[in-house]
């Protein structure tokens, strides 16, 4: 890649603003940083049109056997795997969120930069976890076109699978390949290319409506708490109790009693309180209702 293209990237481009960075005081540096991250915001809310196309892909996917798979190398590879990761706990998700990274798990915590220059890596990787049709692949590059994400892009593509795109830079070539395109610029980082803030900061935010949103979209929400929730320590068996006495206004006693029966399934002991069905016949009402407690009651 010739050295004019990267001097066109924003996410390359030198900030004027804190060009004496290293001659700043602390407080006027974080102050600095602050009102940068300010247009993180701004980025993010001009492209709501295109996450909200990219939500409802992911919905259709999910209901119909597939599965939504981040794809992404460094700050952004990582971004991707936390929040895959956070889905399960959170939504109970199994495969239905996944992440691949350039480099693997080892990248997670060790940098392999030179692994995100491989098309073929991510060829590779995404055969390893056995991609179809109906899954979504989301590449997540902050330059736009890091070869990793363009090489899951076009695999996605020669499987039938969808593709969305999240480049922190307009006019991108991963967009090129995508079905849905999401690009956000929020000006050139304080420390010069250091897409770990800014642009990651971007990432962050998009993936969090991302997945969060596409939950909702699929009944693993209730009003705003999360009812699919794993109850895998003793906060979250707290947190499991008073979401079913906050959403059905019993008492400690009964939510506990209810979870019990309900097998610790939040969504269970919501339907069976509210409606006054046994364990089988909330489940039953789940079942028919695609796991909308709304639905059931």
């Amino acid at each position: 890649m010739i050295e004019e293209q990267w001097e066109q990237l924003n996410t390359e481009v030198r900030n004027p603003k804190s060009k004496e960075m290293d001659n700043m005081g602390t407080r006027e540096l974080l102050l600095l940083m602050n009102q940068e991250d300010e247009n993180v915001i701004k980025a993010v809310r001009k492209a709501i049109p295109e996450i909200e196309r990219a939500v409802k892909l992911v919905i259709h996917a999910l209901e119909n056997g597939g599965r939504l798979i981040y794809a992404g190398a460094g700050t952004s590879g990582r971004m991707g795997v936390m929040d895959a990761v956070e889905c399960s706990p959170t939504f109970s998700t199994t495969d239905e969120v996944m992440a691949i990274m350039a480099g693997g798990e080892r990248a997670f915590v060790h940098a392999q930069e030179g692994a995100e220059d491989s098309e073929e890596l991510a060829a590779k990787d995404l055969k390893r976890i056995d991609l179809r049709k109906q899954d979504v692949v989301l590449a997540i590059a902050a330059s736009g076109r890091t070869p990793y994400c363009i090489g899951a892009l076009r695999t996605a593509k020669d499987k039938g699978a969808a593709c969305i795109s999240l480049a922190c830079n307009y006019h991108a070539i991963i967009s090129d390949l995508a079905d849905i395109a999401i690009e956000v610029d929020a000006g050139p980082e304080v420390l010069t290319g250091s897409t770990r803030l800014k642009a990651g900061t971007c990432q962050k935010l998009i993936l969090n409506m991302i997945s969060t949103a596409a939950m909702v979209g699929i009944g693993k929400v209730y009003g705003n708490y999360m009812v699919d929730m794993r109850a895998t320590n003793h906060k979250l068996e707290e947190r499991a109790k008073r979401i079913v006495m906050e959403s059905t206004q019993c008492s400690e006693k009964q939510a506990v009693l209810a979870l019990r029966e309900a097998d610790q399934s939040i969504k269970t002991a919501i339907v069976m309180l509210l409606t006054g069905a046994s364990r089988e016949e909330a489940e039953k009402k789940l079942y028919e209702a695609k796991g909308f407690v709304r639905k059931c009651l």
